[in-house]
C-alpha cells in the first residue's frame, strides 16, 4: 500500500517521492500564479498580456518535452 501511493507513480516517470513532490509542487505554484495573472489580466487587459501562455509553453517544454515516462498512460 505504502509504495502504491508513494513510489509506483514517482518512478514510473522516474524520480524519486522527493523529486516528484519538489517537481509537483513547483508545476502548481506556476500554474497558481500564471491562473492569478490571467484573473488580474482580464481585469486589465494591459498587464500580464503573454503571462499565461508563457507558464503554459515553460510548463509543457518542462513536462512534455523533457520529461521520459516509462509508461505511457499519464494521470
Amino acid at each position: 500500500m505504502f509504495r502504491k501511493i508513494f513510489q509506483d507513480h514517482p518512478e514510473s516517470v522516474g524520480e524519486t517521492y522527493g523529486q516528484h513532490f519538489q517537481s509537483a509542487f513547483g508545476f502548481g505554484t506556476a500554474m497558481v500564479a500564471g491562473g492569478i495573472k490571467c484573473l488580474i489580466h482580464g481585469l486589465l487587459p494591459t498587464v500580464f498580456t503573454t503571462s499565461g501562455s508563457d507558464v503554459v509553453r515553460t510548463l509543457h517544454r518542462r513536462m512534455v518535452t523533457h520529461r521520459h515516462r516509462d509508461d505511457q498512460q499519464g494521470d
